[in-house]
């Protein structure tokens, strides 16, 4: 699974008057967290939040809203907290994101015993450099959740229509629906032929 977040306007001012006046102080965001399944592409779980609200604040629910197991997490450094590595290792899954750049060793240990996941990484990214750790560990992947994300904008248009949260965080679940539908739809059924 692959980790992302998009930014969503608000409807509101016409482009002609932003243009004109500026953008008015009242035009809001929301963000849409989701989880991508790599292999398929489709939107295992998401979840709407108002434009202030950081990615590792709702990561736990995003991981919770998938049902089925899940081997691998991928996203970028913005899950790179504490909290995102428990709601991972409670899965049983695989943490896969980058350390920020000066990053330095958390003394702490996994709650299996083991050392730190995230030490771990540390330690190879030391060993073989940042790029070929991204290879080896399959990070690159991570950008399967980004090209869902203009997906979705291309074909649903970057702006909302309803004016309330709850419907609006409604319309970005019917869209995110509609999207795994088309993907559904539009991927073939390849099989081995026997003579």
């Amino acid at each position: 699974m692959v980790v992302d977040s998009t930014g969503v306007k608000v409807y509101g001012e016409g482009e002609w008057k932003v243009r004109q006046h500026g953008v008015d102080k009242r035009r809001t965001w929301r963000k849409l967290h989701v989880g991508v399944n790599e292999a398929t592409g489709e939107i295992l779980a998401a979840v709407v939040s108002s434009h202030n609200v950081s990615d590792d604040e709702v990561f736990e629910e995003v991981l919770d809203g998938v049902i089925e197991e899940i081997e691998q997490v991928s996203g970028d450094g913005a899950y790179d907290k504490r909290k995102c590595y428990r709601a991972i290792e409670a899965r049983g899954a695989k943490p896969t994101i980058p350390p920020r750049k000066d990053a330095v060793k958390w003394e702490e240990v996994s709650e299996s015993g083991a050392e730190h996941p995230r030490n771990q990484v540390l330690e190879r990214i030391e060993e073989i450099g940042r790029q070929q750790w991204k290879q080896e560990s399959g990070y690159h992947r991570r950008s399967l959740a980004e090209t869902t994300m203009f997906r979705f904008k291309t074909i649903f248009g970057g702006s909302l229509r309803r004016r309330r949260f709850d419907n609006q965080a409604v319309e970005l679940f019917l869209k995110c629906g509609a999207l795994n539908r088309m993907i559904q739809m539009g991927k073939p059924q390849s099989y081995k032929v026997e003579n």
